[in-house]
This record gives structure tokens, sequence and C-alpha cells, in this order.
């Protein structure tokens, strides 16, 4: 099988104050801690969720 791609993300804003949606989409990420980095795989619902809360990370890969 082939290796599955992976994003690195890392919040840099913080998620006080933020809609609820977004901080789901923090927590769906594995995103707890502000400069917590993570790395999840490239999918379409993992792109989906970086897309909504783009303003509050920086994403590599």
């Amino acid at each position: 099988m082939a290796e599955a791609r992976t994003i690195k993300v890392t919040l840099v804003k913080s998620l006080i104050g933020r809609l609820e949606a977004h901080k789901a989409c923090a927590r769906g990420l594995g995103l707890r801690k502000i400069n917590q980095s993570v790395e999840v795989i490239d999918t379409p619902a993992n792109r989906g969720m970086i897309n909504k809360i783009s303003y509050l990370l920086k994403s590599e890969g």
C-alpha cells in the first residue's frame, strides 16, 4: 500500500470566544493548546476542517 499523505497543522491563535463549530473543528483535528502541532491524514474531511479554521492555523505539507 502507498503511504498516506499527511499535513502538519499548528494552532497559532486561541479558541476562546470562537464559534462552537470552529472549536469542534480544532478538537476534531486533535488541537487543544496554542502552538500544539499535529499531523493529520490528507483527506477531504480534514481538508475541510483546516479550510474552515484556517485563520487559526498554520499548515505545512
